[in-house]
């Protein structure tokens, strides 16, 4: 497994957009429901159609990477999967089918996640005591659409990053 993305793993803000890379179709829970088994508790599909994790992600892992992208920019699973008409779930409602590419959203996920890679790779990891690799949240921080930096008025401290408007309960 390549450093930075053990990095990412462990210390990271997140990763993008929840771009589900997972796997087959898993159910989510209704809205209010019982959060089910602990996450070490639950068994969890192997990935299909990996195509910027690296194909040895387990589909725990991609599981926790997913939890941080949507925490990163304030999304749900199904801004970035699809739908599966044909697999309903216990509540009747269609389940996700995480390896289909038929999102738009889960392409620029894709596109996100490499260009943090390469900026990790090729240029954070040549700074001394750089640290940190750069993740979804340094700058989307909760929100789909990173705000615009505005430039502080001379003498002006800059202003303190805002926490996300709403938390959101992540749907499993």
């Amino acid at each position: 497994m390549r450093p930075s993305t053990l990095l990412l793993r462990i210390g990271a803000t997140g990763l993008l957009v929840a771009a589900g890379l997972a796997g087959p179709t898993v159910a989510q829970a209704p809205a209010g429901a019982p959060a089910g088994p602990p996450p070490e508790a639950r068994s969890y599909p192997t990935p299909t159609n990996l195509k910027v994790l690296p194909k040895d992600t387990t589909g725990r892992q991609v599981h926790e990477i997913m939890r941080e992208w949507e925490r990163s920019l304030g999304i749900q699973c199904g801004s970035c999967h699809a739908e599966d008409a044909e697999n309903l779930g216990p509540d009747g409602r269609p389940l996700l089918n995480f390896a289909a590419d038929s999102k738009p959203m889960k392409a620029v996920a894709r596109a996100m996640y490499a260009m943090t890679e390469q900026i990790n790779q090729s240029y954070l990891a040549k700074i001394d005591g750089s640290g940190v690799p750069l993740a979804c949240g340094t700058c989307h921080r909760g929100h789909l659409e990173p705000e615009p930096f505005v430039m502080p008025q001379e003498g002006q401290q800059p202003a303190a990053p805002q926490p996300p408007d709403v938390e959101k309960p992540l749907s499993e």
